[in-house]
């Protein structure tokens, strides 16, 4: 009942509450909020988020970060470092296949998150905050689980459109909050599901604090709010997942990212991150003149190779993808050039080739230098690419040279290699 601006509940302290306060149950009005909806968009977000957390530790595995800093600067990961595993070379598109689930999954999730977060506002408002020991836990998890799912979608979604914009490292801030998050989902998912469950089985309204205390009138059916969401999840979809094909298809991902498209045609006509300008990289220091690359191995051993010295070597080939982080790659590539294996034997490592610690011409941006673990160079497929679809490589896609490795992220994938340094890491 309301009388003169004030709703009928009192507050923790047992005054009436003004209606135009969020902690007013009357300020809350609209009919679609419930548990049945809740509990659908729970549901959604249950198995969605899974995915999401499980190929976000699988993509930060595959920059083996516990081989070299220059890889990964999180610190002090202790038990949360449990699962990392030396990443594999087979099958060669699994990086690729894992990222662009990730990023397409995260931002067709962003409707659902954001329409869930709406269903439970109320709850956020509640009074007293505790009503027990039980209650203050599941508000403590509450307030971790809308803080961590909004710093983990908004990082990420940045990260893919803006690139590395951070004080600090992306992946050392998207590492805790995804743990941090998926704690606090944990512990609410273990206290909601029953009733979660009940809802869904019985269509029925239990007493949570989200059914409206005066309700307003309805303009749309739960079940029409549903299609609405789903319906924005799916234009999210289908206006992000082609930043994984190329061709026609990348014309449909506007949300890519950077809003990136094609880079012309031509052998060298597929996506790129850094171009040679913006990681200032200078012309005369990639001629032919000048260029030399510097191999170091096993008790000091030392050689400098010009491009036409590379070019006498054996060369192999092999059909590789680049894949990036942000979510985007490219189909197999046919690239060209000297094995890593073969490098590391010039340098004291005829056989079992060590890690190799990898450094570039490159100035600005991340990933100047990076780090391969011994696996990823005894693969006959880990090149220091010189050609790619037949002709030179571009400036833009590394010219001189570039490492290309199966399975690898791209920032791995270093361009406009200058050193390489075999040995333990």
């Amino acid at each position: 009942m309301v009388r003169d601006g004030y709703s009928g509940s009192a507050s923790a302290y047992g005054r009436p509450m003004p209606r135009s306060s969020p902690f007013s149950p009357s300020f809350w009005r609209s009919p679609l909020r419930g548990p049945w909806l809740t509990s659908w968009l729970g549901v959604v977000l249950l198995g969605g988020i899974t995915v999401l957390f499980v190929t976000g530790l699988v993509s930060y595995a595959a920059y083996n970060p516990n081989l070299s800093p220059v890889n990964d600067q999180t610190p002090d990961k202790g038990i949360l470092g449990f699962y990392l595993f030396p990443w594999p070379t087979d099958p060669h598109w699994l990086y690729r296949l894992n990222q662009g689930v990730h990023v397409t999954l995260g931002i067709t999730l962003i409707p659902v998150l954001l329409a869930k977060l709406w269903s439970v506002v109320p709850r956020l408002f509640t009074l007293p905050p505790a009503r027990s020991l039980a209650h203050a836990l599941e508000r403590i998890s509450l307030l971790l689980l809308v803080g961590g799912a909004l710093f983990e979608f908004v990082t990420g979604v940045l990260n893919v459109q803006l690139d590395y914009i951070f004080p600090g490292s992306f992946y050392t801030l998207h590492f805790y909050g995804a743990w941090v998050f998926f704690a606090a989902f944990v512990a609410h998912v273990a206290l909601k599901l029953p009733m979660t469950l009940r809802n869904l089985r019985q269509l029925r309204e239990e007493r949570s604090g989200l059914v409206p205390a005066d309700p307003a009138e309805p303009t749309v059916s739960r079940r029409g709010a549903l299609w609405f969401v789903g319906g924005g999840s799916l234009l999210l979809f289908v206006t992000t997942v082609g930043q994984n094909f190329d061709g026609a298809l990348r014309r449909t991902a506007l949300l890519a990212p950077h809003g990136g498209a094609e880079p012309g045609s031509g052998p060298g006509g597929f996506q790129i991150n850094k171009t040679a300008a913006y990681a200032g990289i200078r012309e005369s220091e990639t001629s032919a003149e000048a260029w030399r690359l510097v191999v170091e191995g096993r008790d000091g051993r030392r050689v400098r190779l010009s491009r036409a010295d590379l070019l006498d070597l054996p060369l192999r080939s092999a059909a590789l993808p680049i894949a990036c982080v942000e979510g985007w790659s490219t189909s197999d590539q046919w690239w060209r050039g000297v094995r890593l294996r073969d490098l590391a034997a010039l340098v004291g490592y005829a056989e079992d080739p060590p890690d190799v610690f990898v450094e570039s011409l490159q100035r600005r941006g991340a990933f100047r230098r990076s780090a391969l673990r011994a696996n990823q160079v005894a693969d006959s497929r880990s090149l220091l690419a010189l050609f790619v679809n037949g002709e030179d490589l571009t400036p833009d896609h590394g010219y001189p040279a570039r490492v290309i490795v199966p399975a690898a992220p791209g920032v791995l994938n270093t361009k406009w290699v200058a050193r390489l340094t075999f040995g333990d890491l």
